[in-house]
């Protein structure tokens, strides 16, 4: 990182990060001129896969694949940290997609407070999953908000917010790209504004929607009384994780399936979950109200392939209901 002296023009910030969100913000302030990173941290390395092997944070693992050192910090409310930043003479705590929840002593240290950047339009979407969330109910749009934090759930003053709009076959992994590529683009000017040039938030207006719970396993589950329309773009939601899922039954047998590819018609010939018949390339699946054709997907403890490849080897016979 580049030393500058606490005299220096340039804002100094210290960033926290978890996520995938964080990337593309992390490589925009690396280039900045006038922003000095004096600090980066991320949560705990946890243990993956069926070895558990200690493995840190997508964040903290592009940024040491760059060279730097990032703090992996159990808590950042601790007197250690907060005498760390006050060391350092932060300036904005940074922070985009970190996990942990930031105590009033830490709020009220850096000069300038603590910047947020949430991924949707706010008061829409507090809570933890927004991307998936405006997916998930069909939203046309979307975009970045930078907010100041205050003790509340992404209830704090706004800054800035910049919209973008939601593709109708791209997934959260997809969109949460997208959403850093924007947010890496203004995150330097925010960042001078709110430090050099005055800028003041605004409060938001009251919540137009509920906070958006923590995703679970669970949420994958298909229910297909739902419309096709809906189950479509639970697949589309839940992409990268839980995956949309259900289990098919093949010779008297039920095998999982996470679905990572399908498309859908408001037109049915079936009840809920009911098998239909096809022509081998995709596998159509009655809902509520619509089919749902499932095009590519993931056998439990098998790679991904297409529909056809699943078939060939797994034949679902037409009228079977899937759990």
């Amino acid at each position: 990182m580049p030393d500058g002296s606490p005299n220096s023009s340039k804002v100094r910030v210290y960033f926290l990060s978890s996520g995938n969100l964080g990337i593309s913000i992390l490589d925009a302030l690396l280039g900045d001129d006038r922003v000095e990173l004096v600090g980066i941290g991320s949560q705990p390395d946890r243990p993956v896969g069926r070895k558990h092997v200690l493995t840190p944070t997508s964040f903290a693992r592009h940024a040491l694949e760059k060279g730097l050192d990032v703090d992996r910090l159990t808590s950042v409310n601790t007197p250690e940290f907060l005498g760390k930043l006050q060391s350092a003479k932060v300036e904005i705590l940074l922070v985009v997609a970190f996990g942990q929840l930031l105590k009033r002593d830490l709020l009220a240290l850096p000069p300038y407070g603590c910047l947020n950047v949430h991924a949707s339009l706010l008061p829409k979407y507090r809570g933890a999953c927004p991307i998936n969330a405006a997916i998930l109910n069909g939203d046309a749009e979307t975009g970045v908000t930078f907010m100041r934090m205050d003790p509340g759930l992404d209830t704090g003053p706004i800054y800035q917010e910049v919209t973008l709009a939601i593709d109708a076959t791209e997934t959260t992994e997809q969109l949460e790209a997208r959403l850093g590529q924007l947010a890496a683009e203004h995150i330097g000017d925010v960042l001078w504004k709110v430090a050099r040039e005055g800028l003041e938030a605004t409060p938001q207006p009251p919540a137009i929607t509920p906070n958006v719970h923590k995703i679970s396993k669970e949420d994958g589950a298909i229910p297909w009384t739902c419309s096709s329309q809906r189950i479509y773009s639970m697949v589309r939601a839940y992409q990268p994780w839980p995956r949309a899922y259900t289990c098919v039954p093949v010779q008297g047998e039920l095998k999982r399936i996470q679905i990572t590819q399908a498309t859908y018609s408001a037109l049915t010939d079936g009840k809920p979950g009911q098998v239909l018949p096809s022509d081998g390339k995709a596998l159509a699946i009655a809902c509520g109200s619509g089919t749902l054709f499932i095009h590519r997907l993931i056998p439990d403890g098998k790679k991904e392939m297409s529909a056809a490849d699943f078939l060939r080897g797994n034949p679902v016979m037409p009228g079977s209901i899937l759990e």
